[in-house]
């Protein structure tokens, strides 16, 4: 337990980070773009959207969502339901923000400087760097005012949702009921009548083949596609042509100091005896008794001390291995714990400390004294961070002039690439709305290839970002219209997919007689697989159908039986036996128990987010939301 919560609080930490990083990595880009709003696309009560901050929230949703797409269409990037989430989550946070306002919820000085100073991204050896502060505000031009504003709203709503998630409690009768059904248990035994068994019963006549054809004609066709050239204008890039200096690495180095300083780190290694807070005296009384005994035995053995923490210790995160807790320095265990720690020579065993999670006895393993870091060990990182912070700085310098570059030359990448050094590349075959590789996966950018002014005015596309700190132009180099297969062409595609669509018929109308024949209790020819134990919880990874014919099934009367149609055949469901479960019964083992609490936890977030949404929708009606279609449909594209 006690290493489970050491290293829950690191978890949260970097949660905790995520707030801030949207506006402190996303870089000063955001806050140029944003000072040219020309219209609102939303009013919400007194507060407004802007149509600048409705395209870098769509951007960056875009970029995030970018390396999850895979081969799927590029065009979901910027499909209207996407376009709709990213509108409503700004309207929602506006919401928040005038309800946190309204109801006085206010983050103080203490309380602000305390969360910054959690925050691992502006921290240094785990300690909070003000160095660190000052350059990643710097680095994003925003003044601190600014910045600690922005996380001021953050914070003061994500008191006013966390408000409305711990209301919503799950009454025990309710928990009950959902965790019966979700652990239910079915032993099932599957026979699949698979389609490929029934082809050689299909004829496909030319005269179907025909038909197929003429009535899908759109599913022949050869979308548009083209080839292009294009430059490219990174941060990275540049920071790959800055020159870093011994003299410039050894200032950094001297003048960030306390950066490359590690703080002393101990190892130790503990037996939890766990106590709960409000434990009964005599529950105290026994702890501490039996980690007197613990405490006497390895006075005369500390060499047992492995062997003791395996058969004594409650923290199921370390017995194992143990007792051992790694290394760690200042401020990572609680504060008796680490006050025994740093208390403790070498080889030497505590008396029992107590914490708010029981009973400690600690063995110091090991310590490693503070130290500085010489230079040539931290000299890569000093020169990444030097070119990197060069790199951007020459950015932000070019930006604008390679964008009036390709924009005022549109015949030609020529002249952008020889001002700026930058070399023209190709690319292959561009699909229009289909997968692509590199710079072309941006929809913005590949749907400007196929734009008329790409195509007919044969121009330059503007320089699209395609992501933080990188610019992409292009221009066409060979274009091919779309175009229709001919039937002949597709003969045996259309021949194979009929053939298959009856044969799954076929097997359906088979397997259906049989499921009739199995539920009347005759005898029928099938060959069952292994028996399996299911759950309705184990079976959230199966086809929704499957879990329907299985716990849809009227398991009153056992065997029971269930059928599932599908493209690849028919499959029969046997149901042999039905284990109901009982939350809290005896002799439920140690997994299961865990199994249901984790599902009431489960439970219980599906309520609160329920909560939330009846909460949102009555925000909505205290701060009346209008969209403004015109500003918002003006720039789609």
């Amino acid at each position: 337990m006690f290493d489970i919560v050491r290293n829950n609080q690191k978890l949260v930490q970097i949660v905790l980070a995520l707030i801030i990083l949207p506006f402190a990595f996303f870089g000063v880009d955001s806050y140029i773009r944003n000072s040219g709003s020309v219209g609102d696309v939303a009013t919400v009560g007194k507060g407004k959207i802007s149509l600048a901050e409705f395209q870098q929230a769509l951007r960056e949703q875009q970029d995030r969502l970018r390396p999850t797409l895979g081969g799927r269409d590029p065009a979901m990037l910027n499909s209207p339901e996407l376009r709709n989430a990213v509108l409503d989550n700004l309207i929602q946070r506006q919401l928040l923000i005038q309800y946190a306002h309204e109801a006085h919820l206010a983050v103080s000085n203490e309380q602000l400087g305390r969360f910054i100073a959690s925050v691992p991204a502006l921290q240094v050896d785990g300690k909070f760097s003000p160095e660190r502060y000052d350059a990643v505000v710097a680095a994003q031009g925003m003044s601190k005012p600014m910045f600690e504003a922005r996380l001021r709203q953050d914070l003061a709503m994500q008191q006013a949702t966390a408000a409305v998630a711990d209301a919503a409690l799950a009454g025990n009768a309710a928990s009950d009921r959902w965790l019966a059904a979700q652990l239910e248990e079915r032993d099932v035994s599957e026979a699949i009548l698979r389609s490929d068994r029934y082809v050689g019963q299909v004829k496909v006549t030319p005269e179907a083949i025909k038909a197929y054809y003429d009535a899908n004609q759109a599913r022949f066709q050869v979308p548009e596609q083209l080839r292009a050239e294009y430059l490219v204008l990174s941060r990275d890039q540049l920071a790959e042509q800055v020159k870093v200096s011994d003299d410039e690495i050894k200032t950094w180095y001297q003048s960030h100091a306390d950066r490359y300083r590690q703080p002393e780190e101990r190892r130790a290694s503990h037996i939890l005896l766990t106590v709960p807070k409000d434990a009964p005296a005599e529950a105290v009384k026994a702890a501490e008794t039996k980690a007197a005994e613990l405490v006497a035995q390895l006075r005369k053995a500390p060499a047992d001390f492995d062997k003791l923490a395996r058969q004594h210790s409650q923290d199921p995160g370390s017995a194992a291995r143990g007792g051992d807790l790694d290394w760690f320095g200042r401020g990572a265990m609680v504060k008796p714990f680490e006050e025994a720690v740093f208390g403790l020579k070498e080889g030497q065993i505590s008396e029992p400390v107590r914490s708010d999670f029981g009973l400690h006895i600690i063995m110091l393993t090991g310590v490693r004294a503070e130290r500085a870091r010489p230079l040539e060990e931290v000299k890569g990182e000093i020169v990444a961070e030097l070119k990197t912070q060069a790199a951007a700085k020459k950015y932000l310098e070019m930006a604008e002039a390679f964008a009036n570059t390709v924009y005022e030359q549109s015949d030609s990448l020529e002249p952008a690439a020889e001002k700026f050094k930058l070399a023209i590349q190709k690319s292959d075959w561009i699909v229009k709305n289909g997968a692509a590789a590199g710079p072309f996966a941006n929809p913005k950018l590949s749907g400007a290839l196929f734009g008329d002014d790409a195509l007919k005015n044969k121009r330059n596309t503007e320089a699209v970002e395609i992501s933080p700190n990188t610019l992409v132009a292009a221009r066409v180099l060979e274009y091919k219209p779309a175009a229709q297969q001919t039937l002949e062409m597709v003969t045996g595609t259309i021949e194979k997919f009929l053939a298959n669509e009856e044969a799954a018929k076929l097997a359906a109308k088979e397997g259906e007689a049989r499921l009739e024949q199995l539920k009347k209790g005759e005898k029928t020819d099938v060959s069952w697989g292994a028996s399996r134990k299911m759950t309705r919880a184990q079976a959230a990874s199966l086809p929704p159908e499957v879990v329907r014919a299985v716990f849809g099934a009227d398991a009153t009367k056992l065997p029971a039986y269930a059928g599932i149609a599908g493209p690849g055949g028919y499959g029969l469901v046997r149901i042999s036996a039905v284990k109901p479960f009982i939350a809290g019964a005896a002799g439920a083992g140690d997994a299961e128990q865990a199994a249901a609490k984790a599902l009431q936890t489960q439970y219980a977030r599906v309520l609160a987010d329920e909560e939330m949404i009846g909460w949102m929708a009555t925000l909505r009606r205290k701060y009346p939301v209008e969209i403004h279609k015109a500003v918002l449909e003006s720039k789609e594209r």
